[in-house]
């Protein structure tokens, strides 16, 4: 019987690397609003020192403030991964510092992503490396499991699955399914090329079209006065 609780699979399959690329530079709010303004991770994990990454995810669930499988996963790392750990949002313990960053730095790794907690944040900041983490504590972390590498896992709240396709910036994660990517990619293009005209129309007039603004207020019937006076 297997052990659902410790479980490794050594590789994934990962997104082609030009689509992955179609990716980079697209803010993460964009992103996010085509695909129902719902897909961020949790707004409490936020980057530490240098912002932005793109790349697959190599996921790692661990015990909370346990990082066992964690150095585990590290050794399977290919270059342009983005380790994802799935440390239950707990911040008790840090599930790495600034060795651990400094070994993937060898590996030319996409970045790290923690719904936990990390140590030596000065340091790692220091690196380069994007990483992006729940919480900073110098409560180092227990070794004993168990844990699973490259499995389904939840980062911020989100589902993520080896090989989708992480990308983040200074406003936060999202997590994108590769089987999805091309239709998100038409979504986000014509999204961005209408804020584009908007952002025109604003330096041309000065004036921001909304129509929409009073069609729900008057659905609201809502009480329109010149003047307040007491």
């Amino acid at each position: 019987m297997s052990n659902v609780n410790c479980i490794v699979y050594k590789d994934f399959k990962r997104p082609d690397k030009q689509l992955i690329e179609r990716f980079r530079g697209i803010p993460a709010a964009n992103l996010d609003d085509c695909m129902g303004r719902q897909a961020a991770a949790d707004a409490a994990i936020k980057p530490i020192g240098k912002s932005g990454l793109i790349g697959p995810a190599l996921t790692v669930k661990v015990t909370e403030g346990d990082n066992l499988m964690f150095h585990y996963a590290m050794d399977l790392a290919k270059e342009g991964d983005v380790i994802v750990i799935d440390a239950g949002g707990s911040t008790s313990r840090s599930i790495f510092g600034e060795i651990m960053v400094h070994y993937l730095l060898k590996k030319n790794i996409g970045g790290i992503i923690v719904d936990g907690a990390l140590r030596d944040k000065e340091d790692i900041a220091a690196t380069g490396l994007p990483v992006y983490a729940k919480g900073v504590t110098p409560d180092g972390p227990w070794k004993n499991g168990p844990g699973t590498v490259n499995t389904p896992v939840v980062c911020g709240g989100r589902i993520v699955n080896p090989g989708d396709i992480v990308v983040a910036d200074g406003d936060g994660v999202v997590f994108i399914n590769p089987d999805e990517a091309e239709e998100l990619l038409q979504k986000v293009s014509l999204l961005m090329e209408n804020e584009k005209k908007s952002m025109d129309a604003i330096d041309k007039t000065g004036q921001l079209k909304r129509p929409w603004v009073m069609e729900k207020l008057t659905a609201l019937n809502c009480e329109f006065h010149e003047f307040y006076e007491k």
